[in-house]
């Protein structure tokens, strides 16, 4: 007998503070002041070039973005630092994104109706890691009480949808029954704020789901993992130059490549159609027509991408319900921004309807899955 993957439960985690685009902007601009008036002469002699104000408007024509949820608000507005204050914890003490990710995941567990007990294998897939080991995987294995197995694995904004497709194989194998996958993004832990052109884009958030077997799946209503596609392509365009290594280098020590960078028009230009395309043929290996989705999930990191990749998927403008849109509350949370948009707006698609869930980022990397509506 064939087993297949079932999506059981989904979890979100959103944490208390929000910032909005004008808090952010007053913030950004009150460091730009003081920096032109700190380098006042060298600016005049040309050897200095001008920061730049930025704007509401501005941020909002080029991302669709109006808010964002973080982890710390006030390190982030304080002109004077504009970097999270995440205090370091004990080693006895949970982590903060083993914290985050046990919030998300317990929600998932009460949806799947599934014991911690229950859950056989942990995944953490995201953007960026805590620490290199203990795996985070691990510590949320330990503290939701859960046994067998698990990894921290990172695709960048993929890393949601390439999860998915690591707990189904382990469902199919046989290797595991009921997989926990976990999205822990504190993204603004590795965003430059003083950056005009990105320092509004990402926000803080966990996301969770539960893969299991269609044998043991216990809710009522799920999703099957129809079909999964995975493509990565290597790019420069979207880079973080942060890791171990940084310390064998004392000239490299905190300079900016060591946070996020990205060359937005190039990933626009080449990520868009790549996307668009993969869905498309990923339909048509399936003997499926875009007529046949109710839904697509986009990776939610600028609302022009998704609005110009969701056109050429369904070869129309889509209605709003077709692609949702949850990046102008949440920013860019990076790998977990597809799987809020699924976990929000998927209560109102029937028994056997079809949609698609899609992520897509750094590397360049790709994935999308099919999933039915149990």
């Amino acid at each position: 007998m064939t087993i297949s993957a079932v999506i059981s439960g989904s979890g979100l985690y959103t944490p208390p503070d929000s910032i909005s685009n004008q808090e952010l902007v007053e913030s950004f601009n009150t460091w730009v002041d003081r920096y032109n008036e700190t380098h006042l002469e060298a600016i005049e002699s040309g050897y200095v070039e001008a920061k730049t104000h930025s704007s509401v408007a501005f941020i909002e024509k080029a991302s669709g973005i109006k808010s964002r949820y973080v982890i710390d608000k006030e390190g982030i507005l304080d002109p004077d630092r504009m970097v999270p204050a995440i205090p370091e914890r004990a080693n006895s003490s949970h982590s903060v994104m083993c914290e985050i990710a046990c919030h998300a995941a317990r929600e998932a567990l009460d949806q799947a109706g599934v014991h911690a007990s229950e859950i056989d294998a942990v995944i953490v897939a995201a953007s960026n890691l805590q620490r290199a080991y203990p795996a985070v995987a691990i510590e949320v294995q330990a503290a939701l009480g859960a046994t067998g197995f698990a990894f921290d694995m990172n695709v960048a904004c993929s890393s949601a949808t390439f999860g998915i497709q690591q707990a189904s194989d382990a469902v199919r194998s046989g290797s595991a029954q009921r997989v926990l996958m976990v999205n822990p993004e504190i993204c603004t832990g590795h965003l430059n704020f003083r950056d005009r052109d990105s320092h509004f884009i990402f926000g803080d958030v966990a996301t969770a789901v539960v893969v299991e077997s269609s044998e043991s799946a216990k809710a009522s209503a799920g999703w099957d993992v129809v079909d999964s596609r995975l493509q990565t392509i290597y790019s420069n365009n979207i880079r973080n130059n942060f890791g171990f290594l940084n310390r064998a280098d004392e000239e490299g020590i905190g300079q900016i490549d060591k946070l996020f960078m990205q060359e937005g028009r190039k990933v626009f230009k080449e990520v868009c159609p790549a996307v668009a395309t993969q869905i498309n043929q990923q339909l048509a290996s399936l003997n499926l027509d875009v007529g046949d989705l109710r839904r697509i999930w986009l990776h939610q990191a600028n609302q022009n991408m998704n609005d110009l990749i969701a056109k050429k998927v369904f070869g129309r403008d889509p209605a709003p319900s077709e692609s949702p849109t949850i990046l102008d509350e949440y920013a860019n949370t990076s790998s977990a921004g597809s799987i809020i948009a699924f976990h929000k707006h998927n209560a109102d698609i029937n028994s056997g309807e079809l949609g698609v869930l899609c992520s897509f980022g750094a590397g360049y990397s790709i994935g999308s899955l099919v999933l039915r509506r149990r």
